[in-house]
């Protein structure tokens, strides 16, 4: 219901105030705000679950394996296994888990690659990539299969992350936003996407099967 009123209620109002009250010009801002406040559900969620110490250690050490990949792949651009982490996480233990490995793991590597006005963007974009890889999977509408999974990661590397990205590229650079820039940043942009959503695709083919065994046997054993 949090989550319901905030898209309902508090986004649409912040929009309005940006366009009327500050003249439709001061997008970077207005754009943090919404994502701040779509954001907020998540956190609230997980801490209104009480979470126990195990499962923050598990969070600790998933998102520092993501932390760690995309440090280690550095040399690369937007070849990184961060994606392929944060949906395997989101597949064993859930929409909420997926969603803070992500968010938690661009916040703290960007420590490394620097922070900025797109860390909330990224953030957004990696933790939703998570949280729609658990709530897909508990449906039954992903399968636990490589084909479904890499499927997947390939799909959100480019509409879901480079969806949001690419105009966030165009936000940050670009006085006056126009369909014109926007697309020449989403063709610009297509063929790291594509980079993207084939590191994806590889780190799910080598990873998922054997971290996922290991994070059921997690599970089994602690419950």
């Amino acid at each position: 219901w949090v989550s319901l009123g905030v898209i309902a209620l508090a986004v649409p109002a912040t929009i309005l105030c940006g366009v009327y009250l500050l003249g439709d010009r001061k997008y970077l801002f207005i754009s943090l705000l919404v994502l701040l406040e779509v954001m907020l559900p998540f956190a609230l969620l997980f801490e209104r679950r009480g979470p126990t110490a195990r499962e923050l250690v598990l969070l600790a050490v998933l998102s520092a394996l993501c932390v760690a990949g995309r440090a280690a792949f550095s040399a690369l651009p937007q070849f990184k296994p961060v994606v392929a982490l944060t949906i395997i996480s989101g597949v064993a233990f859930g929409g909420e888990t997926g969603f803070l490995v992500g968010a938690m793991t661009m916040l703290a590597s960007n420590f490394l690659f620097s922070q900025g006005p797109w860390t909330p963007f990224q953030m957004f974009a990696a933790g939703i990539i998570g949280f729609l890889a658990g709530v897909l999977f508990r449906k039954g509408w992903l399968r636990r299969s490589r084909a479904a999974l890499c499927s997947y990661g390939a799909i959100a590397a480019i509409v879901l992350y480079g969806g949001l990205m690419n105009p966030v590229a165009a936000l940050l650079s670009s006085r006056e936003l126009s369909w014109q820039v926007l697309m020449s940043y989403y063709i610009t942009g297509f063929p790291m996407d594509c980079v993207h959503a084939c590191a994806t695709v590889i780190f799910l083919l080598l990873l998922a099967e054997p971290m996922l065994e290991k994070l059921d046997r997690i599970k089994v054993k602690y419950g």
